[in-house]
């Protein structure tokens, strides 16, 4: 048992370090929740349900291991390398084909323009709730330019004491 706790710790460690260093990474989480969100506003079926949370965790999980296979061609390579860039190339490009497939089928889910408009009226009555997505906006907008501004150094920091 000691030994998946482990596991799970160092899991947890390689998805936040994709996280902080990682500006798509960062998109994707927050491409997610936007997804979650406004998915309530649907009346998808257990299977949709579940393509999307599959698509989801599929993009987030290719985006940690172009991170990882970046990290790997990074490891001893002071000088320029072909196949390192290649290998990186290659790696990025399959999270591109991935999100690219998961944004196409994202919008054949989402795009019903009576529900688009029953979410803009929504939001055009609750000026509160319109101000608070509005400001998720402009945050997540940080968040992805700059990371979690500290949030994991903090929490480093005081692990390391």
């Amino acid at each position: 048992m000691k030994h998946q706790l482990q596991s799970f710790k160092c899991a947890a460690r390689g998805i936040i370090f994709a996280i902080k260093h990682e500006s798509h990474m960062r998109f994707h989480i927050v491409a997610a929740v936007y997804v979650a969100v406004f998915s309530l506003f649907y009346s998808f079926s257990p299977s949709q349900v579940a393509i999307l949370a599959l698509l989801i965790s599929s993009v987030i999980a290719a985006e940690v291991f172009n991170t990882s296979l970046e990290e790997l061609c990074n490891l001893d390579t002071d000088s320029y390398n072909l196949l390192a860039k290649n290998a990186k190339d290659l790696a990025a490009g399959a999270v591109l084909v991935l999100s690219v497939a998961a944004a196409v089928i994202g919008f054949i889910f989402f795009f019903d323009l009576e529900i688009v408009r029953g979410i803009i009226a929504f939001f055009a009555v609750n000026p509160l709730l319109l101000f608070a997505l509005v400001l998720s906006v402009i945050l997540s907008v940080i968040f992805i330019a700059l990371g979690p501004v500290g949030l994991t150094d903090i929490f480093y920091k005081h692990r390391k004491k």
